[in-house]
């Protein structure tokens, strides 16, 4: 048996994904070099780190609780089983072993177990709220967080906001409704519908991207295999599919891989196009709304437009000073990239500086939307506040204020002028979180509206309906 330093580095990272540590997995993924390893993530079952430790408990107790002659050790009673901090200090392993006596009993906070666990640790540090009276301390702490730059939240919500806050009930989708679709061997990363037809594309830590047909009855899939050039010859690639997207008509979809390329696909899963520039993992990928650019946004500090069709690098743009993690164009031309350096900057193809570069958040920025319109756009960080940006401006226009962690994605609704329900709605904005909410936002009036409080864990991803309502 060996045991090499990448794979212990890579089911720590594992672990830290699992668990919910992505900004964590993401730096101990850069500094530990994990995309330069070719361990194949595929093959790896989820709780790798966490079934490896317990079997190596079981042989500490098996060890303490037998004597040297090979028989049992029958005065030790380890019913509770062995702390893991124990369970590495020769010390007291030697001691149980050698006096026979019970281990010492675990020591339990002082207070009220009862209200311990109506707050527990999140995944990122800090605290979460527990499920049961999650929308009425989401109240409180809305109330407690006023003023900060660009006007706070709580200063301008009236009771019967928050009142509309504390009942928002969800929607329960009966199961028969409801279709799991089985293949990827990993976990599922990203999820992108076709704009056109009822196909859903999927990307996974299997090295796979799947393209499902979810208009039959028994939905089938298109196993897209995302391989690499060794040696002159093709070979399956073992990183993961980070960011997919689909172009304006639904015939091509996009896909960014944590192996550096980018390729592009028919809806019928041939390849089409492998766009190889980047030095590391692609974290964003976008097709501007005409379809002859691809715009990616990499590890590498860089952003990159390419040209669908031939698949050449068209413009490297290099003005961040960190990773690059999220892209989104604002005109056929034009886009905007943020980083985890906080800033964000507006560019343009044939343009070798950027049109405009945003600063005020105070920790690395996730995830930035324009709005239809493409006059506004949202940033959401790290630093637990949304920015509204406008590009007359070099200071926000907005700063939201009310969530109690990392803000982790954001998405306009698809109401109000230059959108296809011009119903004279406001325009509204979704946050999802690490503090288990969504919250809902009056982007004219700098309000939060709702907040959705029955998740239990962070929130990854969020999305409103097309037609039907202006909810996410």
């Amino acid at each position: 048996m060996s045991i090499g330093s990448d794979e212990i580095n890579y089911l720590l990272y594992r672990y830290l994904q699992e668990s919910g540590f992505n900004h964590t997995a993401f730096v101990f993924g850069i500094e530990s070099h994990m995309s330069e390893t070719n361990i194949n993530g595929g093959q790896v079952p989820p709780g790798a780190l966490i079934s490896i430790i317990q079997k190596g408990m079981q042989y500490v107790e098996a060890e303490i609780s037998t004597n040297e002659d090979g028989s049992i050790n029958d005065t030790l009673h380890l019913a509770d089983g062995l702390s893991l901090i124990d369970a590495v200090m020769p010390d007291i392993v030697q001691q149980t072993r050698s006096t026979g006596n019970q281990l010492k009993p675990k020591i339990e906070p002082e207070g009220d177990s009862t209200a311990m666990a109506s707050s527990t640790v999140g995944h990122e540090g800090g605290s979460t709220s527990s499920a049961t009276g999650g929308a009425a301390s989401d109240a409180v702490s809305a109330m407690d967080t006023s003023g900060g730059e660009g006007g706070g939240v709580a200063s301008s919500m009236t009771g019967q906001q928050l009142q509309q806050q504390q009942q928002q009930d969800p929607i329960v989708i009966p199961q028969g409704r409801v279709s799991i679709l089985k293949g990827h061997e990993s976990e599922v990363f990203s999820c992108a519908w076709n704009p056109k037809r009822d196909l859903l594309a999927s990307g996974s830590g299997d090295s796979t991207a799947r393209i499902w047909n979810v208009e039959e009855a028994e939905p089938s899939h298109k196993r897209l295999q995302h391989c690499i050039n060794e040696g002159g010859q093709e070979v399956p690639s073992n990183k993961d599919v980070t960011s997919l997207d689909w172009n304006f008509d639904g015939s091509l979809l996009g896909t960014g891989s944590y192996d550096g390329y980018a390729r592009i696909w028919g809806a019928t899963g041939n390849l089409f196009n492998t766009l190889g520039h980047h030095k590391g993992p692609i974290f964003a990928l976008k097709w501007n709304k005409k379809g002859n650019y691809v715009l990616t946004a990499g590890v590498d500090k860089t952003t990159i437009i390419w040209d669908a069709v031939s698949g050449e690098c068209k413009q490297i743009f290099a003005f961040h000073v960190a990773p690059a993690l999220d892209v989104d164009w604002q005109t056929n031309q034009a886009f905007a990239s943020c980083s985890t350096d906080m800033y964000i900057h507006v560019c343009k193809l044939g343009q070798d500086r950027p049109l405009k570069t945003f600063q005020g958040h105070s920790n690395e920025v996730n995830a930035i939307k324009w709005d239809p319109s493409g006059q506004l756009l949202a940033s959401c960080s790290d630093d637990m506040t949304i920015k509204i940006w406008n590009m007359k401006n070099d200071k926000f226009v907005h700063s939201l204020s009310a969530h109690s962690r990392e803000i982790y994605t954001i998405k306009w609704s698809p109401t109000g002028a230059s959108t296809e329900n011009p119903n004279g709605a406001n325009a509204y904005l979704a946050s999802a979180s690490f503090d288990s909410t969504v919250r809902l936002w009056d982007i004219e009036k700098g309000v939060c509206v709702h907040t959705l409080s029955k998740h239990t864990e962070p929130v990854y991803s969020v999305a409103f309906s097309p037609t039907e309502s202006t909810s996410p």
